[in-house]
């Protein structure tokens, strides 16, 4: 037992324990005295507690294994990752919680930490705004009553469409009735037809006064929304209509129904006049702005945010709270104390490329590629960033156009031929390409068909392959949308709407290009597409980052005894960091991973794909493909075909990844239909 607190009393305003100790003033003794190096009696006094309690506190943390000689690995990385947030970005607090190794999904672990966070800070006479989303609405889940007198809880903006659960309405009333408040909603729509019809509304008493309520809020919770398909943004309805996306091409993230660039400044666009609520400016004058928010995919727009200063207080997991400090520059400090291993004689800042000028490299290299594989790919005439087969269009068949950014190759000209694409479009490295040559290669390949767009799930993407579909529907052509979401790293399971698509993709291309080619109408070719998507898994580490041609520097750092699970293929650092392990070791992190999700039985079938992701060699590779193949068999899963080799690659990064695709009848039938291009060729 600890002893009772003795000395001078501290009044509980007055010294409030951070929130990434999570209640835990054990923790917290063990971080004051193990990693600031601060004495027992200054740690009292940081506390307000006794000097005894304080050795109380160290020698109880000893004995339940929360320090050696140092703190655990795990909660030091999520301590060290919430104080590095709070002091780059001036938050008041941050707590950071585990991405992963739990049994929970990570968007009710987001909520029940927001939930802890708010019966912290709450006071009473509080006036709480509210935004909206899933986290928000987990929360409001999750959270009891508060004990606490004259509360109110008010909506952060108007109403928005009913498809979804968590509205701005069902998250304020079911805050408000949880924690015991006076809920007081926002009577109009978030979003109206006309900035005239939005100051009509303004001028009515009841939304007048409702809004002078929510001008009084002292304190905010909110969910911050990044721009993909999947995302709160647009399953609210903000972005119905591709011409939205238009306005909104610098934009990467969504607050309040606001949109943010990439520095955290206002994206002005039709709906800026038309939108009812808190606007940017009045947000930050909130003297609370709490932020709850994780998954990888959300890095650009919580960065975004936090650059503008619309944070205060930051919820987040591990893995994004990593990516947000990458993304700024943040290295991560070594643990005081700590003698590092053998440090290498020398550390590469720069790395060596074969190109000529960086800004020339994509268009020489895809020059370099119609030269080798002429027989199979042509230009689109028009375009210098599209390619299509030599065949040309094919009357009555549909047409499958595939594309995003450089520096995947052999993807995306690579998958184009019989049996698979009719086209590909490139953009910039790991950017995507612009309408325009989506456009040009979509009516050099259109056979009367209609066509079937394959595109990862990346905001550019989307964005393009939206608003050159719009174009050509205007014209009378029909277009359907794939949008790939293979890998698992990037979103928890119940989120798989918004995860990228990574080198899942060739199965999906794969699936597609057979049903097109067996003249199946468009609605079928677009749901086996969609079907093989949906049942392909993809994972992977990296030993060492790419480096971007321009900068020749490595694009995160990495340890020599590190490596990085999880990353995606545009050179961003992973969800997860560990130590360097042996290929069976890594073959059984990455399968172990799918397999949590995959749901199969015994005698089923699968088609694997082991990955180079640029610079790993195939005989690695191999060694990687021996264990799976193991593991699968141990689990009497049927291998029915495997792919080796460089298919979908991140520059020159090295690592490999692992997709699992899982097969039925109508899927293995399409993956053996024969094919033939440049990276994928599947004879009879």
């Amino acid at each position: 037992m600890l002893p009772d607190q003795v000395g001078a009393q501290v009044d509980k305003d007055e010294v409030r324990m951070p929130l990434r100790f999570g209640e835990d003033p054990l923790l917290w003794a063990s971080w004051l005295y193990y990693e600031e190096g601060l004495t027992q009696g200054n740690i009292a006094e940081q506390m307000g507690v006794s000097r005894p309690t304080v050795n109380a506190y160290l020698a109880e943390a000893r004995a339940r294994g929360i320090v050696t000689v140092e703190i655990v690995p795990e909660k030091f990385s999520s301590l060290s990752i919430a104080r590095a947030l709070r002091d780059r970005f001036g938050l008041q607090d941050c707590l950071v919680i585990p991405t992963e190794g739990v049994d929970r999904p990570l968007i009710p672990r987001l909520g029940e930490a927001a939930a802890r966070v708010l019966t912290r800070t709450m006071r009473s006479g509080d006036t709480l705004a509210v935004t909206w989303g899933r986290t928000i609405l987990s929360l409001a889940d999750q959270i009891g009553p508060l004990n606490l007198k004259d509360l109110r809880v008010v909506q952060a903006t108007g109403g928005t469409t009913g498809r979804i659960p968590w509205t701005p309405e069902a998250c304020a009333s079911g805050l408000a009735k949880a924690i015991g408040a006076t809920a007081i909603p926002i009577s109009a729509p978030a979003i109206v037809s006309s900035p005239e019809i939005r100051a009509m509304l303004m001028q009515e008493s009841v939304l007048a006064e409702q809004l002078a309520i929510l001008a009084e809020a002292n304190r905010i919770v909110m969910g911050i929304s990044s721009l993909r398909p999947e995302s709160t943004i647009h399953t609210s309805g903000f972005l119905d209509g591709a011409m939205q996306h238009l306005h909104y091409q610098d934009a990467v993230g969504s607050l309040v129904g606001r949109f943010i660039s990439s520095r955290g400044d206002p994206v002005i666009g039709p709906m800026h006049d038309r939108t009812i609520g808190l606007s940017l400016d009045q947000l930050r004058q909130i003297p609370q702005r709490i932020a709850i928010a994780g998954g990888i995919d959300k890095v650009p727009a919580i960065l975004a945010a936090l650059r503008g200063g619309y944070i205060s207080v930051l919820v987040t997991d591990l893995a994004t709270g990593r990516g947000v400090l990458a993304a700024e520059g943040h290295q991560e400090s070594p643990r005081r104390g700590l003698v590092p291993s053998d440090t290498p004689l020398f550390r590469r800042t720069e790395v060596k490329k074969l190109i000529n000028d960086p800004k020339d490299a994509v268009d020489e290299a895809l020059k370099g590629a119609l030269a080798a594989h002429e027989d199979l790919i042509e230009p689109v005439p028009g375009s210098s960033r599209a390619v299509r087969t030599t065949a040309g269009p094919s009357p009555g068949k549909v047409a499958i156009v595939i594309g995003g950014g450089a520096g995947h190759e052999p993807a995306f000209w690579g998958y184009v031929g019989p049996g698979l694409a009719d086209a590909a479009v490139i953009g910039n490295v790991f950017a995507s390409p612009p309408p325009d040559p989506i456009i040009a290669a979509t009516r050099a390949v259109e056979g009367g068909a209609g066509v079937l767009y394959i595109y990862g799930n990346f905001t550019g993407d989307v964005m393009n392959f939206d608003m050159a579909a719009e174009t050509l529907e205007a014209e009378g052509l029909r277009i359907r949308s794939i949008v790939t979401t293979d890998d698992i790293a990037s979103s928890p399971a119940e989120m798989k709407g918004t995860r990228r698509g990574v080198a899942g993709n060739v199965f999906t291309f794969k699936i597609a290009g057979a049903a097109a080619a067996r003249r199946l109408p468009l609605d079928e070719c677009e749901a086996m597409a969609r079907h093989a998507n949906a049942r392909t898994y993809t994972m992977g580490l990296a030993l060492e980052p790419c480096s971007l041609p321009e900068t020749r520097r490595p694009s995160f750092d990495l340890g020599p005894n590190d490596m990085e699970i999880g990353v995606g293929v545009h050179g961003e650092p992973g969800v997860e960091r560990r130590g360097l392990d042996k290929a069976d070791a890594c073959a059984d992190l990455l399968l172990d991973r799918i397999l949590a999700e995959l749901p199969c039985t015994a005698g089923d079938e699968v088609a694997i794909m082991v990955n180079s992701l640029g610079s790993t060699p195939n005989y690695e590779l191999y060694i990687v493909l021996r264990r799976v193949r193991q593991r699968l068999k141990a689990r009497s899963l049927k291998v029915h075909r495997s792919l080796v080799g460089a298919y979908y690659t991140s520059l020159d990064m090295v690592g490999v990844s692992l997709s699992v695709l899982h097969l039925d009848p109508d899927l293995k039938d399409l993956l053996d239909h024969p094919c033939r291009s440049a990276a994928l060729t599947i004879t009879p």
